[in-house]
């Protein structure tokens, strides 16, 4: 959810020519989906021309792999997806299978639970692994999980047997804004883990040291063989910043938080009125009357 006044006008495109990308990078909330939660039909026609027009689509989301079900039916291809900020490669075509995991070590993760327990009194925590998430009796009714395990994050952070691993650890305050929030983790707790957040809430969402959207999008990319510059990227909050910083070409929502704004090389609108779907259909305009010039 953005926090900017939303752009309702024709894109600002970066300067120069639009270049050809060989990937799309896409967050959803807020950016590929509508407030509904729902993809348009026209950002699914968009999606699929650029799969037919040969540029390779990744989902690239702060969501766990269990909510994707949203935009399984639109992965083609490789059906490939970054989930929680970086912390997991899933297949959506193999029943969202993690194909790489990047994982929160806990004795990291306790450090962080120390550190804002000290500095910002009050927090409470949930734990997301790759088998679900558990949380402490305190933590907001967000999305409750009944099987979840619930009790204080040092005791669901405990080394066992056999653990799954930790992809994310939640941080949620209830009276310091989320960017008030955000900063006095950083500088409370940014040795250990990397810390950003995409709710409208004071939510932080901290992954492994080094973990991001941008960094698992790299590896990805250096798999294939894709550079920078043949990326266009989108996105709307703090979690988004590294990736379009990352990408040779990177648009901000309309509906963005300012600090995205001012990361992103270019701006289109909001993602109510399908601001991801509009740049991708000038993209294939222009690769079409370039092949006929």
């Amino acid at each position: 959810m953005g926090e900017d006044g939303a752009v309702t006008s024709a894109p600002q495109r970066p300067d120069g020519p639009t270049p050809m990308p060989r990937l799309i990078a896409t967050d959803l909330d807020g950016t590929l989906l509508r407030d509904d939660k729902s993809v348009s039909p026209r950002t699914v026609a968009a999606l699929a021309a650029a799969e037919e027009a040969g540029i390779e689509v990744f989902f690239v989301t702060g969501r766990p792999a269990r909510w994707m079900d949203v935009v399984s039916d639109h992965v083609h291809g490789h059906g490939l997806a970054i989930c929680a900020n970086g912390a997991a490669v899933v297949d959506l075509h193999a029943g969202r299978e993690f194909v790489q995991v990047r994982s929160l070590p806990r004795a990291a993760a306790l450090a962080v639970v120390d550190a804002l327990r000290t500095a910002a009194p009050g927090t409470s925590f949930a734990v997301e692994l790759t088998t679900g998430i558990n949380y402490e009796p305190a933590y907001p009714p967000f999305f409750k999980d009944p099987a979840a395990k619930i009790a204080t994050a040092e005791e669901l952070l405990k080394e066992n047997g056999g653990a799954a691993p930790v992809l994310k650890l939640l941080a949620h305050h209830s009276e310091l804004t989320p960017d008030e929030f955000l900063t006095l983790a950083r500088s409370a707790a940014g040795e250990y883990a990397s810390i950003t957040r995409s709710s409208p809430t004071a939510l932080l969402e901290i992954s492994g040291h080094g973990v991001s959207k941008a960094s698992t999008l790299a590896l990805c990319c250096t798999q294939r063989g894709i550079s920078p510059s043949e990326v266009v990227a989108f996105g709307d909050m703090p979690n988004d910043v590294e990736m379009l910083s990352w990408a040779g070409t990177s648009y901000a929502m309309g509906n963005a938080h300012p600090d995205v704004i001012a990361a992103a090389s270019g701006r289109t609108v909001a993602n109510n009125e399908d601001g991801v779907a509009l740049v991708i259909e000038r993209i294939l305009a222009e690769r079409i009357a370039r092949q006929q010039a």
